[in-house]
């Protein structure tokens, strides 16, 4: 197969209450990027595009065409997918085996989300959907309450202290808060304390509101390119080594593995595997945090701590710029945000920014980066795993 590069990226500010359609936003970024990349509009030989819940947020379905046409991509093929909140990362782990394989030598990739253009309670009802409708949500098991209960089988399974616990999870948010400030794409740029998310509302026992992501609207786009096309066109380009995608069943089907989520280790040994990499290689992660236990589960089936160690390590900092692995340093979803079929996206556009060093005039800049990882989780375990490199 041939080798595939990132040569463009575009990214839109992350928010609430966007006066923008799915489709506007996705195709302003979307022209963001295909003029980094140099090219133009009829050089894209074709689009895929991360997107969830179109038809409930804006009664849109089937965006994908519609965008092809507006941007000027007339004709093209064009595809939806939808993974949950992984959509955006199976869109462009898809195009990269498009042009790996041959087919194609430019594709377009872009997710797009308007979460909030809902009602909580109709965004509660349709985001529940991604789980299981016979069994789990008719038990009340919404995302809040399956992480919930991760968290509870977590503090049995590694013996630490449901308080202990929650000190751990507020670390992350607080460090997600403290880089999101330095991302002026970031929905939330405020500063939090331990304090702040231990006194905050209380959503499922033990996870609160400032354990949580918020939803977001949003867009963010790439485009991908085979090895010669690439090198003609930028100088930086930023290629793919590895790709894994795993998926287990719903929750109760995952009960001899949980809190450790078997998807994602799977789709990782994938990736390292596939990239002849080893979590040690890696310099920067960015990692699916809907809440922070979440994140701390992530991180260790990505292989970078021990099970039950996560937590701790977030709190001493070997998670931050300059520490064992950086995670998270665009504010993660906990406070970049979270437009659910632009979020994997997203972590691609961070993680191309990073290895080309273009974060330094932030403050956020990995020094020297070679390799980075990406890990989105969709639904119950719907797991992609990329890692790109500037090698």
């Amino acid at each position: 197969m041939r080798r595939v590069a990132v040569i463009g990226t575009g990214h839109s500010k992350f928010c609430f209450n966007s006066p923008k359609t799915s489709l506007e936003m996705l195709a302003e970024v979307s022209l963001d990027a295909m003029n980094e990349a140099n090219i133009t509009p009829k050089d894209v030989q074709a689009i895929n595009v991360g997107n969830v819940l179109g038809p409930f947020e804006e009664g849109q379905g089937m965006i994908q065409s519609f965008f092809a046409n507006d941007i000027g991509c007339f004709n093209v093929a064009a595809s939806r997918f939808e993974g949950a909140c992984a959509s955006g990362s199976m869109a462009v782990r898809d195009a990269v085996m498009w042009v790996a394989s041959g087919y194609y030598d430019i594709m377009l990739v872009g997710g797009t989300e308007k979460s909030t253009a809902m009602t909580t309670g109709l965004a509660t009802r349709t985001f529940a959907m991604y789980g299981d409708s016979r069994y789990e949500f008719p038990s009340g098991f919404t995302f809040p309450a399956v992480f919930a209960l991760l968290a509870h089988l977590y503090s049995n399974q590694y013996n630490i202290p449901l308080a202990t616990l929650k000190e751990q999870m507020a670390a992350v948010s607080v460090q997600s808060h403290e880089y999101a400030m330095k991302n002026p794409n970031a929905q939330i740029q405020k500063p939090i304390t331990k304090e702040d998310v231990l006194k905050s509302f209380m959503v499922s026992t033990p996870i609160q509101l400032q354990d949580a992501c918020p939803f977001s609207d949003g867009a963010a786009a790439v485009v991908i390119a085979s090895e010669e096309v690439a090198k003609k066109l930028v100088k930086r380009p930023v290629y793919f080594a590895g790709l894994g995608q795993a998926s287990s069943g719903k929750l109760s089907s995952q009960y001899k593995y949980l809190p450790r989520i078997r998807a994602r280790e799977l789709a990782s040994q994938q990736s390292y595997r596939m990239a002849g990499l080893t979590p040690q290689d890696m310099d920067i992660c960015e990692l699916h945090d809907c809440f922070s236990i979440a994140a701390m589960i992530a991180a260790e089936g990505l292989g970078f701590f021990e099970y039950g160690k996560s937590g701790a390590a977030w709190e001493k900092g070997e998670t931050r710029l300059g520490g064992k692995i950086p995670i998270n340093i665009s504010g993660g979803l906990k406070a970049k945000g979270h437009p659910i079929g632009a979020t994997g996206v997203s972590q691609v556009y961070e993680i191309t920014r990073q290895l080309r060093g273009d974060m330094a005039e932030q403050g956020r800049q990995v020094e020297g980066a070679k390799y980075g990882i990406v890990d989105t989780l969709g639904g119950d375990g719907v797991l992609l795993s990329m890692i790109l490199t500037n090698q």
